[in-house]
């Protein structure tokens, strides 16, 4: 379980991390693309921030966290810029792939299936 300051700090990432996407983004990974920050974890000694990624307008989303993991260095260096004020030491950042919003989908289809199916036997 996470303590408060794990999650204040997961917070400040979360936001300025957002930024940085919004500004260095299209830089990255392309225009066509739509890299959200759907949550932060942070490590007990609050060294790693564990950024989960949300990837829309790709079919290969694993192609993007390899581009994020090839500008690690510009990322963090645009983090440390913009919470250095408040955090003595910059976490190092882990991508992680958020299929959250691609599982719900998938369930979506499946229960809509699932109710024509009913439908049909009900005929």
């Amino acid at each position: 379980m996470e303590s408060i300051r794990q999650k204040q700090v997961g917070e400040v990432i979360r936001r300025y991390f957002s930024m940085i996407l919004q500004e260095e983004g299209s830089n990255i990974y392309g225009r066509n693309k739509l890299v959200t920050v759907t949550g932060v974890t942070m490590t007990p000694d609050l060294l790693v921030a564990k950024i989960f990624i949300s990837i829309y307008g790709s079919e290969n989303k694993q192609e993007v966290i390899l581009e994020l993991e090839e500008n690690h260095s510009l990322l963090r260096k645009a983090l440390a810029s913009k919470v250095g004020k408040q955090m003595r030491r910059v976490p190092d950042i882990e991508f992680i792939l958020d299929e959250t919003v691609d599982e719900m989908y998938r369930v979506n289809d499946l229960l809509n299936r699932v109710n024509e199916e009913d439908k049909n036997l009900g005929k």
